[in-house]
């Protein structure tokens, strides 16, 4: 029974550097000192964006990013973990095949990570400041962070960039939507 109730849970959960899949957890027999070489190695590589990643720019205020698109599971999943550096003009934008209340976690984060979630038509519903936790931090100790409505949209920046933006809940943030949702899986 635990078991069924945490695979849902783990359904509707997302983390802001990989999303949580009842299928992807990190191994139970991951011990601290892996977990630790894992982070190590992540800083000397991870700050590279992988090689055939799609990308969208986005004007936010009247600063434009180039986002890397998390458009499946997989790719969601991963997010922006284990990444030790992201440009200031760069992030991820996370699109879902429907829009849900959504909670990204800081799980294998290196770097302060902000987030913007949106609705289904492009508006910001919540951001947030998230900071790092440990590494090897459990599951059920990661701070939450939520969208507060239902969101299709999630877009993460470097640590302290929502400072710079004016961004306000309601503000609607230019996206090919139609677009984007289409090619979400």
């Amino acid at each position: 029974m635990k078991a069924t109730v945490a695979a849902g849970l783990a359904l509707l959960v997302l983390t802001g550097c990989e999303p949580t899949s009842p299928d992807r957890e990190r191994p139970a027999n991951l011990d601290d000192s892996v977990a630790g070489e894992i982070a190590a190695d992540a800083g000397t590589q991870a700050h590279n964006r992988p090689a055939a990643v799609s990308t969208l720019p986005v004007t936010l205020g009247d600063q434009t990013f180039t986002l890397e698109l998390a458009l499946d599971n997989d790719t969601r999943f991963q997010g922006l973990s284990d990444r030790a550096y992201l440009a200031p003009d760069g992030g991820m934008l996370f699109v879902f095949p429907r829009p849900r209340n959504l909670e990204f976690v800081m799980r294998r984060c290196l770097v302060p990570i902000d987030i913007i979630f949106l609705d289904a038509g492009g508006r910001v519903t919540a951001s947030h400041a998230m900071t790092v936790e440990p590494y090897d931090r459990p599951e059920r100790q990661l701070r939450r962070y939520g969208s507060q409505y239902r969101a299709q949209f999630a877009i993460e920046l470097a640590g302290g960039t929502l400072e710079t933006l004016d961004l306000q809940p309601g503000d609607r943030i230019e996206l090919p939507l139609e677009d984007l949702k289409a090619r979400a899986k």
